[in-house]
């Protein structure tokens, strides 16, 4: 499965601790094995999928596209605080 990734994305990344870049690598790995885990979201981000996972005890929301079926595009992740809004905002 080949991952691209936007720049959010990997602005997001950077700012994550090892063991929470630990946790987004487990959730990046279940989404890689099974696409169609997430949810998938309507009007606005039609096509888009979502994926929630747990960092100690705050829900992190993970943003991807699946392109075909050989390559994701990772969107955005953070935590459900605004998440939808900037969503938008970076799909536009």
């Amino acid at each position: 499965m080949r991952i691209l990734v936007t720049p959010t994305f990997a602005r997001a990344v950077k700012k994550l601790h090892q063991q929470q870049k630990a946790a987004l690598d487990e959730a990046v790995r279940a989404i890689a094995n099974q696409p169609e885990i997430g949810e998938t979201k309507v009007g606005d981000l039609a096509g888009v999928q979502v994926y929630k996972f747990r960092i100690g005890n705050l829900l992190y929301l993970l943003a991807y596209r699946v392109l075909d079926e050989t390559s994701l595009k990772l969107l955005m992740v953070g935590p459900h605080e605004n998440f939808y809004r900037d969503l938008k905002l970076t799909q536009h």
